[in-house]
């Protein structure tokens, strides 16, 4: 797979790029992900920190059943329930993808999410190369 970025200065400070071109390779789609518990049951209500690095940590997992990784996530969309949150998100985003391969990224704030305790959602597109499939 062939992987361009277009990012700004700016725009790789707060770990997304506006444009990502791909050629070549295998598309997976991920839906929104939530995390109101950690791996082990744990409640991570009222913890956006929390539930954000767990989100990552869900969609790392998911990836790699399907052969592909975080690197190869090329746009991704997060929705967060205060706008607050932001700055976090992106702190939190920056710890899980390498410099200068970012996404395409949009976050928006909404009112709700189909859970009470749950802050952020997140879903995610993925192209892994081709050699990294898996049979």
């Amino acid at each position: 797979m062939k992987r361009t970025q277009y990012a700004s200065d700016y725009q790789k400070s707060r770990s997304y790029a506006p444009a990502v071109v791909t050629e070549g390779g295998r598309t997976v789609w991920l839906a929104g992900i939530l995390a109101t518990e950690d791996e082990n049951g744990s409640s991570l209500a009222n913890n956006f920190r929390g539930q954000v690095d767990c989100i990552f940590r869900k969609m790392a997992q998911q990836l790699a059943e399907a052969g592909s990784s975080l690197d190869d996530v090329v746009s991704m969309t997060g929705y967060i329930t205060e706008v607050r949150y932001n700055t976090d998100f992106v702190d939190v985003r920056k710890a899980f993808f390498k410099e200068d391969i970012y996404p395409a990224s949009t976050l928006v704030t909404v009112k709700a999410l189909n859970r009470p305790e749950a802050l952020v959602e997140i879903t995610a597109i993925a192209v892994s190369p081709l050699g990294n499939l898996l049979e």
